[in-house]
């Protein structure tokens, strides 16, 4: 290893070199192929957090094909749910806003009250963002509709360039079709592949390698899964909470908030935009903006709290994982090496290097973990 007292000859330099050499062309290749891995790592993150859903309905109706089975169809009920409540919300929010923005730009009450609300320099300066023609499109409907389709070219480029105009409506099914079906085989086989990969393991590294992968899943299972659904509910009480005092914009924004919280305190980025919304809110109310404002921040203390008082303590207990300048680094890092694919399987990578790290290198001075507790906590 790296860090023991064992000579660097040139026998073992030149293993490290391969082995560094071969980790880079897995990247290289990982990044080559990630247009078309992204469905499949979709997947298998929702197998790998729904599974514990299914063993749970399994106990009931005893079988896994039809427990999966109810598991999706409620997961498809819930969803649809959402987005039938959701989608028409949010985009009359969203024509209301490219209203304001049209309205702040011309010369209308909109603008005159925020031009002797603001001070010169700072109107002027929004104007001219709020002017410019991304902010314009971006405010758009038929823009989304474009910005799916480029997402969907995007994550299947050689599929994609078969289908075309009046087949947009194939383009919006098939990659939501491909991940299903991505996840229906993965949840069929999650059981099996649990046991049958020790198997593969030769004997004797079996013991090291499966109290490792153990250690790991024991990581996974503590944060991910939890993070997963504490950044769900935030999601719900962020847009619940903008929705209610108003709010322009508040749904969207609350969901971006709640994605963003699955980096813990990551969300407090999310006021920059908010008091922006508020201070337009403000304008268009004739409301002053310090209430609008402290509604606005009375929001975002809500959500800490259930955050940290009823969801962290319930969910995630004492085991915090990964801290948040970690996991700010780890998404940098994979985001930046593999795009959209880094930024999926960031936080696992780092769970797994990290069991890795301390599993091998600490242990060999005394101060490895043992397999089972806390070791990631205050990481």
């Amino acid at each position: 290893m790296i860090l023991d007292s064992k000579p660097y000859s040139f026998d073992r330099v030149v293993r490290m070199a391969m082995s560094a050499g071969l980790l880079w062309a897995v990247i290289a290749v990982l990044g080559y192929l990630s247009d078309v891995l992204i469905p499949f790592a979709v997947a298998l993150l929702l197998a790998y957090i729904m599974n514990p859903l299914v063993v749970r309905v399994q106990g009931v109706v005893k079988n896994r094909s039809l427990a999966i089975g109810l598991t999706l169809l409620l997961f498809v009920l819930v969803v649809a749910a959402i987005f039938w409540v959701v989608v028409p919300l949010m985009g009359r929010e969203i024509s209301h806003m490219g209203r304001l923005i049209s309205d702040l730009v011309s010369n209308s009450k909109l603008a005159e009250a925020a031009s002797k609300r603001l001070p010169p320099d700072v109107w002027q300066a929004l104007r001219d963002y709020f002017n410019t023609p991304e902010v314009q499109n971006f405010f758009r409907t038929d823009s989304f509709i474009s910005m799916a389709q480029a997402a969907l070219r995007r994550l299947l480029p050689g599929l994609m360039g078969l289908i075309s105009g009046t087949y947009s409506l194939i383009m919006a099914l098939v990659v939501p079709g491909v991940v299903f079906m991505y996840l229906i085989f993965l949840l069929l086989d999650f059981q099996k592949v649990r046991v049958v990969w020790k198997e593969m393991i030769p004997a004797p590294y079996r013991a090291g390698v499966v109290s490792f992968v153990e250690e790991f899943d024991q990581a996974m299972n503590r944060y991910f899964r939890g993070q997963v659904v504490i950044s769900g509910a935030l999601c719900v009480v962020f847009a619940a909470g903008f929705f209610l005092i108003g709010l322009p914009l508040g749904i969207l924004i609350g969901i971006m908030l709640g994605v963003m919280s699955m980096v813990p305190y990551l969300q407090i980025l999310g006021a920059i935009p908010a008091v922006l919304v508020a201070a337009i809110h403000a304008l268009e109310t004739g409301q002053s903006f310090w209430v609008v404002l402290g509604l606005t921040g009375a929001v975002f203390v809500a959500a800490q709290i259930v955050q940290d008082v009823i969801l962290v303590p319930r969910i995630m207990g004492k085991a915090m994982g990964l801290s948040p300048a970690v996991m700010l680094l780890s998404l940098s890092i994979w985001g930046k090496l593999l795009g959209m694919l880094g930024l999926l399987i960031a936080l696992p990578m780092t769970c797994l290097v990290l069991a890795y790290y301390r599993r091998l290198v600490l242990a060999q001075d005394g101060g490895g973990t043992p397999p089972g507790e806390t070791a990631e906590e205050g990481v």
